[in-house]
């Protein structure tokens, strides 16, 4: 059952000395992977539009806010801290690209209940074509921003990635490493690479407060270990995605986009769009471009 956080009555695991990532509507949703933490503005009336975050060290809604201010004068829009991340439930559990895509199927379900335009930035964008696959009634169409799975660079994956975790989770280990990536120098360089311009300040400030809150660490080690990634992503994901998709990238310092093209070839209900002069980040790089590239998608959808 959904309900309004009062944020001076913080919920058992949340992050309660953490400022909202945006000016909206906040709520809790109890699903798969513990207690979930939403953003809605729901002012207007339109089908929804579902914002979904990556998954780094620092992730949170934040990462999608210049999408979340502009489409809200038009669509009713929600943004996820997906399970690990934000405000929503930081617990030592075990994070997996299945769950995170069941939270987001499960969203679906019990709060926007039609189908539903998402929105998914880097690895986000591998758990929504998941919840795309396991309940194609739920998602209308996708946007991609950046995302991953579209690279030759090769990944650990199975009992290589879980060799990987159980190194990154020995007792100090796992703090000594998480604490050098969430300095905020180490911070800064991250994001600095991703922008051709100065980054945002607000990006490193709630970068910085979001990695300093209890149980900040068990995501994350998920994702340095390589675990939430999908091994063959274009064979064993996207291609599987039936609905209308659209990418949106550049160049990315972390990523590449080696198999894009012949991929676009084979599947003819996928179209790709170029925000030129970007570097991983369009929807902050150039929100205004990146925004009407979307508007043009979903008015060709009807």
């Amino acid at each position: 059952m959904d309900s309004v956080l009062n944020p001076t009555q913080p919920h058992i695991g949340q992050a309660s000395s953490l400022p909202p990532a945006l000016d909206a509507a906040r709520a809790d949703l109890t699903t798969s992977g513990g207690r979930v933490h939403y953003y809605a503005a729901t002012e207007t009336q339109g089908r929804s539009v579902l914002l979904i975050h990556s998954i780094n060290a620092a992730p949170s809604a934040i990462e999608i806010k210049p999408l979340f201010a502009h489409f809200r004068a038009t669509r009713p829009v929600y943004a996820l801290d997906l399970p690990g991340f934000g405000h929503s439930e930081r617990a030592k559990r075990t994070y997996s690209p299945e769950l995170f895509a069941k939270v987001i199927d499960e969203f679906l379900t019990e709060v926007t209940r039609e189908p539903t335009d998402v929105i998914a930035y880097s690895l986000g964008c591998e758990f929504a074509a998941r919840a795309a696959i396991a309940a194609p009634e739920h998602i209308r169409s996708l946007v991609l921003l950046s995302p991953t799975g579209f690279s030759q660079r090769g990944l650990p994956t199975g009992e290589a990635a879980q060799r990987a975790h159980r190194w990154l989770s020995l007792p100090g280990l796992s703090d000594a490493l998480f604490g050098l990536l969430t300095t905020r120098l180490s911070i800064r360089y991250f994001y600095n690479q991703v922008f051709g311009s100065k980054t945002p300040p607000e990006l490193i400030d709630y970068a910085l407060a979001t990695t300093h809150q209890p149980g900040a660490k068990y995501a994350p080690l998920y994702f340095l270990s390589g675990q939430l990634f999908t091994a063959r992503a274009t064979e064993t994901l996207y291609g599987q995605v039936t609905q209308p998709v659209l990418v949106l990238y550049d160049k990315d310092p972390n990523i590449d986009f080696h198999e894009l093209p012949d991929f676009l070839s084979r599947h003819p209900n996928w179209r790709a769009e170029r925000i030129p002069d970007t570097r991983g980040m369009p929807q902050w790089e150039k929100p205004a471009e990146t925004a009407a590239a979307i508007e043009r998608f979903w008015q060709q959808l009807g």
